[in-house]
């Protein structure tokens, strides 16, 4: 049976660490919580994704009076080896293209 269009899908082609990341490419200064909705996922999740990546390198917080803004280091390159020759700027940029 196939799938037509405008069906739900129960899974993406992309983690929520990338779904997160695209969220912040697209608003450095997002609440979590609006994360978390765009993403469909907890608060608590959006919480503890932004704090892996935090530690990982990926992301750096800056406060910026009561909000963060996120600086996402771009030339950080993708974690599984079929990807590990492509950075996290080349997925933000194919994402976003139009």
């Amino acid at each position: 049976m196939s799938e037509t269009a405008g069906t739900h899908h129960s899974w993406t082609f992309f983690s929520n660490y990338a779904h997160v990341l695209v969220c912040l490419a697209q608003d450095p200064s997002a609440r979590l919580r609006d994360i978390a909705a765009q993403v469909r996922i907890t608060e608590r999740a959006t919480q503890r994704i932004v704090g892996q990546l935090e530690a990982a390198g990926v992301l750096k917080k800056l406060p910026e009076g009561r909000r963060n803004h996120y600086q996402i280091d771009l030339k950080f390159p993708l974690r599984h080896p079929l990807e590990s020759h492509k950075t996290v700027g080349s997925l933000l940029k194919m994402v976003q293209e139009q």
